[in-house]
């Protein structure tokens, strides 16, 4: 089991979120978050006092998926997020010890996204 996690550009959830569920990856969560990567600084004024803006809005998304999903989990966000410029983001592959699902008791691959059969 992985937890997957993604940082993207704001516009691009909605597509993410589609090539998220043609991917059958299904359960996530979505947080409104705040960055700085390698791109460059941009200066704005702000009443007339100039202001250097060091963050910029972002989306992070985290999954947790069984093994089978990892691959296309990150396909799906490759190729729905990536825009070819500076900013469009990272995806994070996390090892996940022990899941439990709160409503049933499942744990471990029971609790995230179904296995593929083989």
């Amino acid at each position: 089991m992985k937890m997957i996690v993604a940082i993207i550009r704001p516009e691009k959830l909605n597509d993410v979120l589609e090539a998220l569920f043609k991917a059958e990856v299904r359960g996530l969560t979505i947080s409104r978050v705040q960055g700085h990567g390698g791109g460059t600084e941009r200066v704005e004024t702000y009443r007339g006092t100039t202001v250097k803006m060091g963050l910029y809005d972002k989306v992070k998304l985290e999954i947790g998926v069984s093994e089978a999903f990892v691959e296309p989990t990150i396909q799906a966000i490759l190729a729905a997020a990536r825009t070819g410029e500076v900013g469009d983001g990272k995806i994070f592959v996390l090892p996940v010890e022990r899941v439990v699902r709160i409503r049933t008791g499942e744990e471990n691959e029971a609790a995230v996204t179904p296995v593929r059969p083989s």
